[in-house]
């Protein structure tokens, strides 16, 4: 009995893993488009500020899975991990906060929307590197083929090409930076889109043909490639800036919280030495996330909204800008699957994401 026991187990194991590597890749594909669509229809008019609902959902998915960051800094491993990078996890975005704290009572309102133009620049970038990784992921978690080398740079020139949309369409952005030159270059950028768009799927369909693809990792590959689509949608976003960039932000930052949720429900975590694979463990530790998010994404949207305070109260919005992108500099180490630490913490947290070795090439 005891070695049909373990054959049983043995054998459930395997279908396990790949419900739920299904169950996590159909769920960010869903919070994907469920975000996209519900921020088109959410959206008020181009000029007329979110309603309750489309606010709540920017603030869980913008400062809430910023704030989310601190839980996941919070694991023992991470720490450990940090310990040894010094510069990037502690010195550099301590010098953003104070920096972007400094800079942001020191200049005029006119001079600040130039320079928030660059931070947009580089938020977008990190988004579409996240959903670079998503792809990758959802590649090794169904078992289909590594992405090649043509296929990350394709997903990233979509992703340059959206970016470049937005900086010059800043209006879409909030930010009262606009010069013929800018304008002029959305309609170029629409087409590098398209070009790229048309690249990565002619790409898709021969993985398709050679059969290294799935279902799932087709779905996710086309999600990271068309990410920045409703930049240029515009007949459909109707010129609201909400329409057009908030759903952007909520799945990327729904896709964040669902990985971290499953940190938190997985078997290991921030309980290291007392039972933290148990339920007891397990819910203490979504609880405290829940409760991260919940509070670090409050005081982060308090800062946000100091963007028009004068004086030292300024410092607040400064250091919003420096705690968001330090979290793009932390994040970019973090979860980097070509180094060995973010490898082996989400291999030995959930392994049906990381099922393969990934090499060098692989994000």
């Amino acid at each position: 009995m005891a070695a049909a026991d373990v054959a049983a187990r043995t054998s459930r194991a395997p279908r396990a893993s790949r419900a739920d590597g299904r169950a996590w890749l159909w769920g960010t594909i869903g919070l994907s488009a469920a975000a996209f669509a519900l921020a088109m229809a959410l959206a008020p008019p181009a000029s007329a500020p979110p309603g309750r609902g489309l606010a709540w959902l920017l603030f869980v998915a913008s400062s809430g899975h910023v704030a989310s960051t601190g839980w996941v800094l919070g694991n023992g491993d991470v720490r450990q991990h940090a310990a040894s990078h010094p510069w990037r996890y502690l010195r550099v975005p301590v010098i953003l906060v104070l920096g972007t704290a400094a800079v942001a009572v020191a200049t005029p309102q006119g001079m600040m929307d130039w320079l928030l133009l660059p931070y947009f620049g580089w938020q977008f970038y990190h988004f579409q590197k996240q959903n670079l990784g998503m792809a990758a992921l959802a590649a090794s978690s169904s078992g289909a083929s590594p992405l090649t080398t043509g296929e990350r740079r394709v997903i990233l020139a979509a992703g340059w090409a959206g970016i470049a949309g937005l900086l010059a369409h800043p209006a879409l952005l909030q930010v009262h930076a606009v010069t013929p030159v800018l304008r002029g270059l959305f309609p170029v950028a629409r087409l590098a889109f398209g070009v790229a768009v048309v690249t990565g799927m002619a790409l898709l369909a021969r993985r398709g043909r050679r059969g290294l693809s799935t279902p799932g990792s087709a779905a996710a590959y086309l999600m990271a490639l068309a990410f920045f689509g409703p930049v240029f949608a515009t007949i459909l976003t109707r010129g609201s800036p909400y329409a057009a960039v908030g759903g952007l932000t909520i799945a990327h930052g729904l896709q964040y919280l669902l990985l971290t949720g499953l940190l938190a429900a997985s078997g290991s975590g921030h309980v290291r030495n007392g039972g933290g694979g148990n339920a007891h463990a397990r819910a203490l530790r979504l609880a405290l996330l829940v409760n991260v998010v919940l509070i670090g994404g409050a005081i982060l949207a308090a800062g946000s909204h100091l963007d028009e305070a004068s004086g030292v109260a300024r410092a607040g919005y400064g250091a919003y800008l420096g705690v968001v992108m330090a979290h793009f500099v932390i994040d970019a180490g973090l979860w980097r699957l070509r180094d060995p630490f973010p490898r082996r913490f989400l291999a030995g947290r959930l392994p049906y994401l990381v099922r393969m070795p990934m090499d060098r090439k692989t994000i």
